[in-house]
């Protein structure tokens, strides 16, 4: 991503851009699965993991990642898509279905299968949303055969 574009990014979620954000939110950016802290540290190298992760809460608090409980786990961090900040947890226009393969451990963004949505009892509020299917993914599938 260019800096023009992450800079334009990162203010219209209203994040000041810092050299490390941008790093951070370009890193994201280049990354075509959702990834943890310590594979987003060793990708940039440069930074290290406490100011990724203060950056990356950052973003969290500004709906600029989507936290992921992974299916092994650990926490997945993924850039969003939505050019604008949103405070409404609840209507995220980017939310949408993991996958995780139980073979590869791969967890696989479903960007195209938004997640449905869900009307809650009276008195519930929604902080965040985590929807993940198990299985295999089309390549393991295929190497079972």
């Amino acid at each position: 991503m260019d800096s023009s574009k992450c800079i334009q990014l990162l203010e219209n979620h209203d994040i000041k851009p810092t050299a490390n954000r941008m790093v951070v939110a370009d890193q994201l950016a280049t990354m075509e699965h959702p990834v943890s802290l310590t594979d987003l540290e060793a990708s940039i190298g440069t930074i290290d993991k406490s100011n990724i992760l203060r950056t990356l809460n950052l973003f969290r608090a500004n709906h600029l990642v989507h936290v992921i409980e992974g299916g092994n786990g650990c926490t997945l961090y993924e850039l969003c898509q939505s050019q604008h900040h949103d405070n409404d947890a609840d209507n995220d226009e980017d939310a949408h279905i993991h996958f995780f393969c139980e073979k590869c451990r791969q967890t696989i963004c479903l960007s195209e299968k938004h997640i449905p949505s869900i009307d809650l009892p009276e008195g519930y509020s929604v902080n965040s949303v985590n929807f993940m299917i198990k299985g295999l993914c089309p390549k393991c599938s295929r190497s079972r055969r």
